[in-house]
């Protein structure tokens, strides 16, 4: 997938989640099935999890001195989420949301999502299609990615989370 595709990907989902997220009333918005995440808890990891992003991504001169260069060509789509899905997919300890998600932080929560969406997006068209593919970023399940691998798993991420939220409401009664 080329960078502008990519890109388009990942704010397109994000911004599918969030609206999805923010069309919720109280109810859903804190309801909880079988011990699994809340709609809100769902907003919330999703925020952690690309905060790490706008820190990063401005300095390729850390990207490479931090985390350097893999040694590998890049994964393509399905190789990347095929190799994730093999995993426990257990979040780890730093993108757990807190127990409880206040209907009242919705709002800040999603604001806060867009605009790191925003800066990652402004941050990743700086760099080329070939040090998407060079740099490498750690992903707490699969190791060193490369960034486009990343933001592979980036743009699925929400999608993934959105799914695990309707499955949530089909036991959902009013």
């Amino acid at each position: 997938m080329e960078k502008q595709e990519l890109l388009k990907a990942f704010k397109n989902n994000h911004q599918t989640f969030t609206q999805y997220i923010d069309g919720l009333d109280i109810e859903k918005f804190i309801y909880a099935n079988d011990n699994k995440w809340s709609a809100g808890q769902q907003l919330k990891h999703v925020l952690l999890t690309l905060t790490p992003f706008p820190k990063i991504l401005p300095s390729k001169n850390y990207l490479s001195e931090k985390f350097g260069t893999l040694d590998r060509s890049s994964w393509n789509y399905e190789t990347v989420l095929n190799n994730y899905l093999k995993t426990n997919r257990q979040a780890p300890q730093q993108f757990v949301p807190n127990p409880v998600i206040l209907f009242e932080e919705k709002e800040q929560i999603i604001r806060d999502i867009k605009n790191h969406i925003e800066t990652i997006t402004f941050h990743l068209n700086n760099y080329s299609e070939e040090e998407l593919d060079l740099f490498s970023i750690p992903h707490p399940l699969l190791g060193k990615l490369t960034i486009r691998e990343m933001f592979y798993l980036m743009s699925y991420h929400p999608l993934h989370h959105l799914k695990q939220i309707e499955v949530s409401f089909e036991s959902y009664r009013k």
